[in-house]
């Protein structure tokens, strides 16, 4: 059973930051879909399993942007 979480990610300002971001959190094992949309900053995570937010911090720190 899938679980979904929604972050607020901060400073992304493109469509190349979407992709950064959208990208980092693919990577994080078990991370099933990510959805961002620019304009508010929100981040929508569904996972096989519930995410910490250090997971969710670190990818989206690699791609070089905070979570609020």
């Amino acid at each position: 059973m899938s679980t979904t979480s929604t972050w607020t990610v901060t400073g992304m300002t493109c469509g190349h930051c979407v992709a950064s971001v959208t990208e980092e959190l693919q990577e994080v094992p078990g991370v099933e879909d990510v959805a961002v949309t620019l304009e508010t900053g929100e981040v929508v995570v569904t996972s096989a399993e519930p995410l910490t937010r250090e997971a969710v911090e670190g990818a989206v720190g690699e791609a070089g942007y905070q979570l609020a």
